[in-house]
């Protein structure tokens, strides 16, 4: 059985990896960081395989839809 993906919070977040606040929010907003997730009305958390391929290569790193979109793509050329 897998281990479910975890939901890590902010703190955690900028612990893992070395940014700040308000880098990791303008970061997200240029689509070069994992956008959080909704988990509360007032609460947000990004899930932890996201952050971990960011951390894996943060110059490369894009969106899951992001990538599956680009290999749609050239599946239908």
């Amino acid at each position: 059985m897998s281990n479910p993906d975890r939901i890590i919070r902010l703190t955690t977040v900028l612990d893992r990896t070395g940014l700040s606040r308000s880098t990791i929010y303008r970061k997200i907003a240029e689509g070069t960081f994992p956008a959080q997730l909704r988990i509360s009305v007032h609460g947000a958390g990004w899930r932890e395989s996201d952050i971990n391929r960011w951390i894996e290569d943060p110059v490369g790193w894009r969106s899951e839809e992001e990538t599956n979109g680009k290999a749609l793509r050239r599946q239908l050329s």
